[in-house]
């Protein structure tokens, strides 16, 4: 299966709480799905508390599936007390590269 659709998203957690956003999207419902097909969650090096995720599903409809589900809606109600402010949030295509898997 190819990736057809990803996203990548900074997040602003609130001061002192970027270590448990990671761990709360570390552990996202999505990793579950067969149709993600990469969650990369990082975060800055100079700032703990903003957080980074990517990720590359199989297909748009997938995406939109998965997020319309209860379970996505759960989880994102589970991030909302540790996001301050506005995420910025764009949408993307991958054409190639390289994944290193552990």
């Amino acid at each position: 299966m190819s990736i057809q659709h990803g996203f990548y998203a900074t997040i602003p957690a609130h001061p002192g709480k970027g270590e448990a956003l990671i761990a709360l999207l570390l552990a996202a419902p999505s990793l579950a799905d067969d149709a993600c097909l990469v969650l990369l969650v990082s975060r800055s090096a100079s700032n703990p508390d903003l957080v980074s995720v990517t990720e590359g599903w199989s297909s748009q409809e997938a995406h939109s599936q998965f997020f319309g589900s209860a379970a996505a809606q759960a989880f994102i109600a589970q991030l909302a007390p540790f996001v301050a402010g506005e995420s910025i949030y764009a949408d993307m295509v991958p054409v190639g590269g390289k994944a290193l898997l552990r």
